[in-house]
């Protein structure tokens, strides 16, 4: 029997993630996807490379530090990762570039765009107006900062955009000084010339302070100047035991992001050596760090190129959010609930009777309470309002704001804040553990007694990321799922544990038993020659002892269909160990985010959706829910989502027994792109509903005659 836990058979995870981000950089290379979504996708990887530098590389800096030396589950030791993530991001940050410059700025410049690489492009009087523009708009806003005996070197922000000079004293021409300026990110990146022509042009704020740089250092010649930026490490180490108030603690630790460890330095290729070894000694920085850019530091800032008005044609048609054919506009939600259990599909389907479901809780005077967890929410969020509002109205408002959500927390912070201002009870998540689940619950007195109504889902309760993000509500007013959601929030804010649930499971409890348990079940109808198959759809797969007893599975004959969006340290294609499994990774216009579980179970298939991906930080140090969906007609249309993602011929990436990802050899097969089927599925439900409805309105009935 194999050794299902050998290190061969396993990936990386962090080498897996950049694999991820290649798939998304093949999108910003891919000739048939419209110009602008190109861009789009370039600055899709900029972003995710920063996030693995500041969380991903930060840690693995830690521990090498703390001299840790423990192995991952593919072998490597924290050093050994660091070494090939080095190896790997340069060939990857080279491609980003090469596709910037070798396609997609000639592309721009075809299509009446032209992002100008440096102020020697610019004409007379374009030179006349960025000058003008500096002294008016950018001058008064920048603090430029010398380097000497008197003035140390300055604390460089995390992730800021800086120009750094070498200064020479017109008077004492034998000294040279560092100096640095800090590019505002409150002024827009993109500066728009006066336009000449068919061509529209555009030059990045850098540039227009770098050819004006001499008026922030009036008695000083310039001897060279060179924007550069770094990375920090930005990963929040808490001790939460010892805090005695986590909201203080949180906020502390989010100042000292800007400032912890550089980590990485990029700077405009070909700079000054002195320059260079000046910023390598203040930050400190070593050679593997250091990436020499050949472009605009910084490719996010093609988000704002994206954005700009008048390219519609080089982008893909908008997709509106759908009505929800069982929650008529207007309609009483929780009647509505009380019908049916409804499935709702994000961003296919309108995010609108999520909020609604809070919205009418708030304002309805039968309504008791309303208990709800938050991740992430949005900049101007409808819900915290909706909440808020419902305090003030008196009813019991309990809401888990989960303050460790990185990156969010500042955010968090705020909403928590508000929300004790307006009376509701705001537990700040449990001790060790971040509270990722997506649980809403309702109390609600109704004729025949307390009715519970509950929201469950994939995904964040946050408006703004429900346009972009594919993800699964459920709505229901069952009776045992009501009895749960109240057991999960008495655990959460009382710390009671139920003698037993109903539906749900919970992470870190027993929610990773409960899949090992059904993978192994999965595992006994194939070896009894019943019917046994597992579709299962993530985010992540990296929890070894889940990839282990998927290997077990299959090598017994289970058939095994895994749709894993990013990391994935499963391999495929090992002799007698994964030959039964494939995995495929989609990258589309949405982010692929609901997580769907199928278990064939012989002839009595069951579905459940969840908040966790098959990682151990989802299944051992998160409060995360998985959900049953047992209603028969919402299971097969789960089902129905799951088969089409696996018959997706255009965005759809493959795993090789190699290790790479491989798009579908289209020769032959039906063109499917799953997301553009979901829009047109949505398109055509809410199309028919309405008729539907108008034909309803239209009947009408002939009043009998009656004998008098």
């Amino acid at each position: 029997m194999p050794d299902y836990l050998n290190k061969e058979y396993y990936t990386n995870r962090e080498l897996s993630w950049l694999l991820f981000d290649h798939r998304i950089l093949n999108e910003a290379r891919d000739k048939s996807i419209p110009l602008f979504e190109r861009l789009k996708f370039l600055s899709i990887t900029a972003s995710n490379l920063d996030e693995v530098f500041m969380v991903r590389v930060a840690s693995l800096k830690d521990m090498v530090n703390a001299g840790y030396t423990k192995k991952d589950i593919s072998g490597m030791t924290a050093a050994e990762q660091l070494d090939a993530l080095h190896k790997n991001i340069h060939k990857l940050v080279d491609l980003q570039y090469s596709t910037y410059n070798r396609s997609l700025l000639p592309l721009l410049m075809q299509n009446g765009l032209q992002i100008l690489r440096s102020a020697e492009q610019l004409t007379e009087d374009e030179g006349e107006y960025v000058d003008r523009y500096f002294m008016e708009n950018v001058y008064p806003v920048l603090t430029p900062m010398a380097v000497d005996s008197s003035r140390p070197f300055p604390l460089i922000r995390n992730k800021s955009l800086n120009i750094g000079a070498l200064i020479r004293n017109k008077k004492k021409e034998d000294e040279l000084v560092f100096a640095t300026v800090q590019v505002p990110s409150v002024l827009n990146r993109i500066v728009e010339l006066p336009s000449q022509g068919e061509v529209r042009k555009v030059i990045l704020l850098e540039e227009v302070i770098e050819r004006n740089l001499d008026k922030l250092f009036l008695n000083y010649d310039i001897v060279c100047k060179h924007p550069f930026r770094i990375m920090r490490n930005a990963d929040l180490t808490l001790e939460e035991e010892e805090a005695a108030d986590l909201l203080k603690e949180i906020e502390k630790q989010i100042k000292k992001r800007q400032w912890g460890e550089a980590i990485r330095l990029e700077i405009e290729a070909g700079c000054d050596k002195q320059l260079l070894k000046i910023l390598k000694k203040e930050l400190p920085i070593e050679e593997d760090n250091i990436y020499e850019i050949d472009g605009p530091l910084d490719l996010t800032v093609l988000m704002k190129v994206y954005g700009l008005d008048g390219y519609e044609k080089h982008k893909l048609p908008k997709h509106e959010p759908q009505p929800v054919p069982e929650i008529p506009a207007g309609s009483d939600i929780f009647e509505c609930i009380r019908r049916q259990d409804i499935l709702l599909h994000h961003p296919y389907q309108s995010f609108t009777p999520v909020v609604d479901f809070i919205r009418q809780a708030a304002k309805d005077p039968s309504v008791l309470a309303i208990k709800q967890t938050l991740y992430r929410v949005s900049g101007n969020s409808p819900i915290i309002a909706a909440l808020a509002q419902a305090a003030e109205n008196g009813k019991q408002v309990t809401v888990l704001v989960e303050l460790k959500a990185r990156f969010d927390e500042e955010n968090n912070i705020v909403w928590a804040k508000m929300l004790e201002k307006a009376g509701c009870h705001v537990i700040y998540g449990l001790v060790g553990l971040k509270t990722h689940s997506k649980i809403t619950l309702v109390v609600r007195r109704e004729e025949d007694g307390i009715r519970r109504y509950v929201h469950l889902g994939t995904g964040n309760y946050n408006d703004a990321t429900a346009k972009l993000y594919t993800d699964i509500g459920l709505l229901t007013c069952s009776e045992t799922i009501g009895e749960d959601a109240t057991a999960v929030f008495n655990m959460l804010s009382g710390y009671s544990e139920p003698l037993f649930w109903n539906k749900l499971s919970l992470a870190p409890l027993w929610l990773k038993d409960k899949f090992l348990y059904l993978i192994e079940r999965e595992k006994k109808h194939a070896l009894a020659g019943k019917k046994a198959h597992i579709i299962a759809k993530m985010n992540s797969l990296c929890d070894r002892d889940i990839i282990a007893a998927l290997y077990d599975a299959a090598a017994n004959g289970v058939k095994i269909d895994l749709i894993v969006r990013g990391i994935c340290c499963l391999k495929v294609g090992i002799p007698k160990v994964s030959e039964n499994i494939t995995v495929r990774s989609i990258v589309g216009n949405f982010l692929e985010h609901s997580r769907i579980f199928y278990f064939a179970n012989d002839e009595h298939y069951e579905i459940y959706c969840g908040s966790a991906d098959w990682m151990p930080r989802n299944l051992e140090r998160r409060v995360e829910i998985l959900f049953p969906v047992e209603k028969q007609e919402l299971k097969e249309e789960l089902l129905h989502i799951l088969k089409v993602q696996l018959a997706d011929t255009q965005k759809a990436s493959v795993l090789q027994p190699d290790g790479t990802y491989e798009k579908i050899d289209k020769r032959g097969k039906k063109v499917v792109a799953a997301q553009e089927e979901f829009c047109k599925e949505a398109k055509k439900k809410a199309k028919d509903s309405k008729t539907k409805a108008a034909t309803k309105a239209r009947t009408f009935v002939p009043k009998m005659h009656q004998e008098g």
